[in-house]
């Protein structure tokens, strides 16, 4: 079936010019374009940001400084270039073409999510939606508060929840085709973003991220300074983001700035929800013009679900998709809108925004107040939802989309090589740890007042016979205390997966990159907290001497340490409440703790459910008796002299008969052992995400394939 209406004309036009994002994009370099002082591909990305001497500013004519005061890099602008340049251009290049613009389509789409009282009919959420995304237009999405525009949003963009079903035909330039990276990108109304990080920091993580090897570091870090500046974010770029800890950048700019990651690699469909929320009407305007200006300029397709733009902003959209309640209230240019309530019986009074006047007549909430038409009847809400939606569905304003929309297939754009993610995350992560108090320094300082009060209480225990019970006390505080202590870490393990999440749908990077940058990163400061508190608990309580017996020691804690850290990101990624996880995660390594060998003595545990299988899952069993083995063998104690006078007892005899160690493996191996469960932890938080992103991707496949 063909539209109706006319196709827009978006496909390129031939000429001796070339848009300059293509030569920093793979396939259409040339050489001397990927040339940085000799360091090429990821290893410029990164020695360009560690060290920046190694930066050197091209003084080619093609990548001379623009007006803005940057590297001339892509902006989608073409810019022709001189007669002699463009004969010597290689015939790569001169036949580039650009990629497709992205024509979207959506007839009939429904979702509902299951009752909410067994037995209870499905809830609907959107009812019939049909509708259609220009290229070079932006097409706003509007209704009251829960009329089902991030539903819309989420459908079209393949993020729905896995207990939403939807049902319906979406089409992407006439195909059923999966969103590749770079073809689009979604702001979410949540301003999720690194609060420890500098606006200008985390746009160029950002860039580093998702722009090729291919383009130079220094071309990447103009193009985040010329986006930055074109979302008027100019004086704010030296300015922390800030969080739950510091005041940093407002809301407004929050907001900016996540549109500004978003459009960094130009997406050919942009998804905006809420775009202008926190935003003065000025800001509004000037943020929404240039995305419109955007959209114009590269044949970008925005859809924007937007509450209640001022007049300015709702003049820059070029179509307008009405709902109200799940249902299609009006689809069609802005100018038709008007026209249609006026002939529907509810005409916009004189001088006043449509987009308020839209919005008052279909918003039920407050039945109270009525509506009047033009034929001075009172109508409720309710009553002239009811009157548009069937005026819409019997006029020649609704218009069918067509099932069969020609347009050539895009590609998969391509992005930073997994090196270079690994080491951008993780240079990232790291700074982050370090500027993040909680997660950080008020844990060093807390492990530190423990070291202190651990080194005193049990201060020089000797070699006597009590000496024995000191010992094992001092290693059961150390296991027990210091590692709980490591739950401390969790909110910020919460902010991670938060961002991780959004970054991952937006395709910045994968799981593996995660998990990796984040064990690489964390390792350093768990190193410090566990030698330099460990040290002062060490020396001060007097145990066993010898580098060896103290490097076990430290090692073993970080090990413990890291343990318990990768164990609360398995917990974060499935509770996601910073209480709940808490209290998860403090409830989970208690019962470790009971099941230990401490309270109770392995041999005198009930065998069913805490000796099998608690106590060897338990990881505290294997701390706890790899301390034993470290400080007691090769010792000799006084025995009591109450039972036997003027006799000794080994440290074996103390491990074998008193404490029921397993001495058939060395300390190593509990070492070892210890450093296998922190793996296989992260290797659960590893499946878990990815389970979960299959099971996503898998349901929406389910969801293209059922037809209406």
């Amino acid at each position: 079936m063909a539209a109706t209406s006319p196709l827009p004309r978006w496909a390129p036009t031939p000429s001796l010019s070339r848009p300059l994002w293509r030569w920093g994009w793979g396939g259409g370099a040339t050489p001397d374009a990927r040339a940085d002082g000799g360091v090429t591909g990821w290893t410029s990305s990164f020695f360009a940001a560690v060290f920046p001497w190694t930066r050197r500013r091209r003084v080619d004519d093609r990548w001379a400084p623009s007006a803005g005061g940057g590297v001339g890099t892509f902006d989608g602008v073409e810019v022709p270039l001189p007669a002699a340049q463009a004969v010597s251009l290689p015939r790569a290049a001169a036949d580039v073409v650009d990629d497709p613009a992205v024509f979207l389509t959506w007839e009939d789409v429904r979702v509902t999510v299951p009752g909410r009282i067994r037995g209870s009919p499905p809830a609907r959420i959107l009812d019939g939606i049909t509708g259609h995304a220009r290229p070079g237009e932006v097409l706003a999405i509007m209704g009251p508060s829960g009329c089902g525009k991030t539903t819309l949003l989420d459908t079209l963009a393949g993020r729905l929840g896995p207990e939403m079903n939807q049902t319906g035909v979406i089409l992407i330039n006439g195909r059923q085709e999966k969103l590749a990276f770079g073809t689009s990108a979604y702001v979410t109304q949540d301003n999720v973003l690194m609060s420890t990080l500098s606006v200008r920091e985390a746009v160029y993580y950002s860039a580093h991220l998702q722009l090729p090897d291919t383009m130079l570091a220094s071309e990447k870090r103009a193009h985040a300074e010329r986006v930055i500046r074109e979302m008027g974010l100019s004086d704010t770029m030296d300015t922390r983001i800030g969080g739950r800890i510091t005041k940093g950048i407002s809301g407004g700019q929050r907001k900016r700035m996540s549109i500004c990651i978003e459009m960094l690699t130009r997406p050919r469909l942009l998804f905006l929800d809420e775009p202008t929320s926190g935003l003065d009407s000025a800001a509004s305007y000037h943020v929404m013009s240039h995305i419109t200006r955007v959209a114009a300029r590269e044949g970008m397709t925005v859809i924007a679900a937007v509450h209640q733009p001022s007049g300015d902003v709702f003049d820059l959209f070029h179509g307008l998709l009405l709902l109200a309640y799940g249902r299609m209230v009006f689809f069609g240019t802005v100018s038709n809108a008007t026209e249609f309530f006026t002939q529907s019986g509810f005409p916009c009074p004189h001088q006043r925004n449509p987009s308020d006047h839209f919005l008052r007549t279909i918003n039920k909430d407050f039945d109270e107040g009525t509506m009047e038409s033009s034929k001075a009847n009172r109508k409720t809400a309710a009553e002239a939802t009811n009157i548009l939606t069937n005026a819409y569905h019997s006029s020649t304003y609704s218009e069918k989309t067509a099932n069969e929309i020609g347009g050539t297939p895009f590609r998969r754009k391509e992005q930073a090589s997994f090196l270079t993610k690994l080491l951008v995350l993780t240079r990232r992560s790291f700074l982050n740890m370090h500027r993040d108090i909680g997660y950080y320094w008020m844990r060093l300082g807390i492990y530190l007042g423990i070291g202190i009060c651990l080194g005193t209480i049990f201060y020089q225990v000797g070699y006597s016979y009590s000496s024995i019970q000191s010992r094992c006390e001092v290693i059961m505080y150390t296991t027990a205390l210091v590692t709980f202590m490591a739950i401390g870490g969790f909110p910020s393990f919460v902010e991670d997966i938060k961002l991780f999440r959004r970054e991952r749908l937006s395709g910045h990077y994968g799981v593996m990159e995660f998990v990796i940058s984040n064990t690489l990163s964390a390792t350093p400061y768990l190193a410090v907290i566990a030698v330099i508190p460990g040290a002062m608990m060490y020396y001060l309580t007097g145990l066993t001497r010898g580098a060896e017996h103290f490097a076990y020691f430290v090692a073993t804690l970080c090990m413990c340490t890291l343990l318990v850290e990768s164990m609360m990101m398995i917990i974060a990624v499935i509770v996601p409440d910073f209480l709940m996880g808490i209290i998860i995660g403090a409830g989970i390594q208690g019962m470790m703790m009971l099941n230990g060998g401490f309270f109770r003595l392995p041999n005198e545990l009930p065998k069913p459910v805490w000796k099998y299988p608690c106590y060897y899952i338990s990881f505290h069993k294997y701390a706890v008796q790899g301390f034993y083995k470290n400080e007691f063998i090769g010792l000799s104690f006084p025995s009591d002299q109450l039972i036997e006078a003027n006799a000794t007892i080994s440290g074996l005899q103390v491990l074998k008969e008193r404490l029921q160690v397993e001495l058939g493996y060395s300390k190593w191996v509990n070492l070892a052992i210890l450093f296998g469960m922190m793996v296989t932890y992260r290797m659960i938080f590893f499946v878990i995400v990815k389970i979960a992103e299959e099971l996503r991707l898998k349901l929406r496949g389910i969801r293209f394939r059922r037809l209406k």
